[in-house]
């Protein structure tokens, strides 16, 4: 297979999934440039969550092919687990460790060790504005820093692609606004950010959006591309308008 251009973080040609008759994800076809923000959106149950779990090499795909960086998702899985970031919006923290220790176990998990992982962390923390918070427990932190720990763990090695699968749930307007300027920081330093939200003021702000319903792909452009596709004013009109398809409503 040729090689992906090296300006493009991620690639799939016919991607497809399926449990037994069941088709999550159709001949799906994404490009992906690096450094840009990009907004993966659709009801429940198209597809999303099952294409990001293929991405990051979690999911075997059933047919087509994915690239991340370069690397093939089934024969490179385990270098790509290296390169990547991935944030829940569960988070995955430990709430019986302080900060430090999330920290320290995340990043040696992404394969930072000795004076490399306190160098990186150092730098890191004060970034985000843990410097202070290293010997708190992680479970009595506010939600808004418990989402600012979990992207601090998802990041302390510098990925060169980050997913966020609704990393802002159950957070403030405030955090999610302080999240968001976070973003725009990593992804201006050439990490390529594709994120799954629910708040369409979040998806404005991705510079291109792809919608699944039912496991395919019906649109792919800038916010403003989108809309004036479905004809809609904005993209929560289209996101009604596609929950609506799916649960069969006549509009």
């Amino acid at each position: 297979m040729t090689a992906p251009a090296p300006d493009v973080a991620v690639r799939t040609v016919g991607l497809r999934k399926t449990f037994g008759a069941l088709v999550a994800v159709d001949r799906l076809d994404l490009a992906i440039p690096r450094g840009q923000v990009f907004g993966l959106l659709g009801p429940n149950g198209s597809g999303k969550t099952t294409t990001i779990r293929m991405l990051c090499g979690l999911m075997q795909p059933t047919g087509g092919t994915a690239t991340i960086v370069g690397l093939d998702v089934r024969t490179d899985a385990e270098m790509i687990r290296t390169r990547i970031g991935y944030m829940s919006q569960r988070y995955g923290l430990y709430d019986d460790l302080t900060v430090g220790e999330n920290l320290r176990f995340y990043a040696t998990v992404y394969g930072l060790h000795g004076a490399e992982r306190t160098r990186r962390l150092e730098e890191h923390l004060e970034e985000l504005g843990f410097t202070e918070r290293m010997g708190q427990m992680a479970g009595t932190l506010s939600g808004g820093w418990k989402q600012r720990l979990a992207l601090a763990c998802a990041t302390a090695h510098r990925p060169e692609m980050l997913f966020l699968d609704e990393p802002t749930a159950g957070v403030d307007p405030a955090a999610r606004r302080t999240f968001w300027q976070i973003i725009y920081r990593l992804a201006k330093r050439g990490t390529t950010i594709l994120v799954t939200t629910h708040y369409m003021d979040e998806a404005e702000r991705c510079e291109r959006l792809a919608f699944l319903s039912r496991g395919h792909l019906i649109a792919l452009g800038t916010p403003a591309e989108v809309t004036q596709q479905f004809g809609q004013a904005n993209i929560e009109d289209v996101f009604i308008e596609l929950q609506r398809r799916d649960e069969g409503v006549q509009v």
